[in-house]
Order: structure tokens, then C-alpha cells, then sequence
């Protein structure tokens, strides 16, 4: 689904509503992954690019904007799994779009983008993934004959008979936590409030 145009992915039009309706029924959206990107290109019309081959694994993210409050209590530096085929570059979305770039990685390019005023979250990696997610969709394509690399910084000597090395339980309790405290708890008793 991931590498088709998004107008032809089956549910596009529902989808679509539903980015409509939280304008004016959710405080604060989290897009995760393709719904990250699928959410920048309903809203700011952002394109999606092909990688030369599924980002897949632990990578490093840099913190890049301290002072937002999503970012409080993070290291400089946390590693979080991606799994993609696609990405959206800095560039196009500083130029389309008025949200700020809060983390990203030399190999996993943007990692959270975030609107000023927090009501838009877009999450390009997996800080929600099991200890186990990477390693059953690597699975799932062994089995579908897809040939797929190894995630990478994952399997202790990249031997996937080892059990998979968790080291972003930190990173994701603290950027959920400060979702909901932080951002979610300003909502709004009376949500005809919200502007869109």
C-alpha cells in the first residue's frame, strides 16, 4: 500500500474525511508513519518519495528543536525503529507547510514534525513497535519471498536466531507522555472552540 499513489489506496476517501473531521473534533493528531505522510499530503499536498530499498531497523534521531514540549526530557540523541518504503524531504515541507522539524536522522531523514501550536504530530518511525514488531514483519517478508535485509542495528550479531535488542522504551515513554500531558491535557472543555 505504501509505495501506491494515495488516491488509490481503497479507503482514500474515508481517510480523507477523517482528516477533515479532526480539524474540528480532536484537540491533537498523531500521524504515524504512512499516516504521517499521508497526512502532509492531504493537508499540504507533500509528495512521497521511493527509497532505494525498505528503511528498516534502529536508527538515530537527533533532537532538533529542544524547546518544543514533545522533546522535554530527551537525550541530544535517541534511536527508534522505522519501517518504510517511502520518504518526504525537509525541504519540500519547509517550503509547503509551517511545521517545525523536531527530530530527524542522517539515515532515516525526518523523524517528528510538529505544527506550532501541537495540534498536527507526525511520527515517521515506530516509538509504539513491540520488541518483536521489526522481527515479525521481517518474517512476514522472508515468508511472502520478498528477500528482505536484516533490520538493521536490531538482531545482537545480526543473527535473527537471537532475540531482538529493545533500546527505545525510554525515547517512546517519554514522547507519549509528553504528547498526553503536555499537549493533550490543554484540550479544550468545549470543542467548537478549535479552529481549524
Amino acid at each position: 500500500m505504501e509505495t501506491l499513489e494515495y488516491e488509490d489506496v481503497d479507503y482514500w476517501e474515508e481517510i480523507s474525511r477523517l482528516f477533515d473531521w479532526s480539524k474540528t473534533h480532536v484537540f491533537s493528531t498523531m500521524h504515524l508513519c504512512w499516516g504521517a505522510q499521508a497526512g502532509l499530503y492531504y493537508r499540504y499536498g507533500i509528495q512521497k518519495y521511493l527509497l532505494p530499498k525498505k528503511l528498516s531497523g534502529i536508527y538515530s534521531q537527533k533532537v532538533m528543536l529542544r524547546e518544543n514540549p514533545l522533546m522535554r526530557g530527551f537525550d541530544d540523541e535517541f534511536k527508534a525503529p522505522h519501517s518504510r518504503y517511502t520518504e518526504v524531504t525537509a525541504s519540500e515541507v519547509l517550503e509547503k507547510s509551517p511545521l517545525n522539524i523536531l527530530a530527524a536522522g542522517p539515515e532515516v531523514g525526518l523523524s517528528i514534525l510538529a505544527s506550532d501550536d501541537l495540534r498536527q504530530v507526525y511520527n515517521f518511525g515506530h516509538l509504539e513497535y513491540t520488541r518483536n514488531t521489526l522481527a515479525e514483519e521481517y518474517e512476514r517478508d522472508v515468508k511472502a519471498g520478498k528477500n528482505p535485509a536484516l533490520p538493521v542495528n536490531y538482531y545482537p550479531d545480526d543473527n535473527p536466531q537471537n532475540a531482538p535488542k529493545k533500546t527505545w522504551s525510554l525515547a517512546a515513554s517519554v514522547f507519549f507522555s509528553n504528547w498526553v500531558n503536555a499537549v493533550y491535557q490543554e484540550t479544550p472543555y468545549d470543542l467548537t472552540e478549535l479552529s481549524k
